[in-house]
């Protein structure tokens, strides 16, 4: 495994510290790798939800991710929010040219954890047609798997007719005492199972994990490898997590894992 993975970071900005960009930094610090970033909004967050957004130009966005690629390189790219249709051609556009053969995992951020959109309605198809078919690895929810698949079977060969390599279902949003995220590759599927705590401080978990496969992508574990890692980390992220804030909490990034 490579020491210092390095991870470009295409996200939206948290000031709460407890999601985005923010989380993505913390969690590849934590597993020892290197972050770079491409800030594409800022937000006025809190564990109360999101108070406001600004969003970042696109030309900028591209920008920042180009200057750190031709200069530093990058050994994986994570995606967060994007926010709408321009900012995904951009960052589609910019991975294609200067990130060719990069695994990208791309969290197709919707929802914020107090129920703000993060990306325009409009925006869902841009997300799949450009975005989808650069995915090593994508990594929905329940709800985002529904609005991306548009009724089409939840099964393997849906998400493979969008391009995807292979798809983490998250089971977060699910019921029972056990977490079972499902991971689909055209091989097969395997499940990764962790107890279900019975917590509100969950803010941040989707870009933590997402983040944690993507740093281990960058340090040259397989993909089995990088999600067991990643999906470990995030569960002792949440069982250990601070207690902070009114509403929903931020994880704790340095879990002894």
């Amino acid at each position: 495994m490579r020491k210092n993975g390095r991870l470009l970071i295409v996200a939206g900005s948290d000031s709460g510290g407890g999601a985005g960009i923010q989380a993505d930094i913390k969690t590849c610090t934590a597993l020892g790798g290197f972050a770079m970033t491409a800030v594409t909004a800022l937000t006025a967050q809190n564990t109360e939800g999101v108070h406001g957004v600004h969003p970042v130009p696109p030309g900028f966005i591209a920008d920042q991710m180009r200057v750190v690629l031709r200069d530093i390189g990058a050994d994986a790219v994570k995606t967060g929010m994007l926010h709408d249709a321009e900012v995904i051609e951009a960052v589609a556009e910019t991975l294609q040219r200067e990130a060719p053969g990069v695994p990208v995992v791309v969290d197709p951020v919707m929802v914020a954890k107090g129920g703000h959109a993060l990306l325009r309605e409009d925006a869902v198809d841009a997300l799949r047609r450009r975005m989808l078919p650069l995915a090593a690895l994508l990594t929905p929810n329940l709800p985002e798997a529904a609005a991306l698949l548009d009724g089409r079977a939840p099964g393997w060969p849906s998400w493979a007719a969008l391009g995807v390599k292979a798809v983490l279902l998250k089971d977060g949003h699910g019921e029972g005492a056990v977490v079972r995220d499902r991971l689909l590759e055209p091989s097969g599927e395997t499940v990764f199972e962790h107890e279900r705590l019975d917590t509100r401080h969950t803010h941040g978990t989707g870009c933590t994990l997402a983040s944690a496969a993507a740093t281990g992508l960058s340090q040259g574990l397989d993909l089995v490898a990088a999600m067991r890692r990643a999906g470990d980390f995030v569960h002792e992220a949440i069982r250990t997590a601070p207690g902070l804030g009114r509403g929903h909490g931020p994880l704790n990034h340095r879990p002894p894992v």
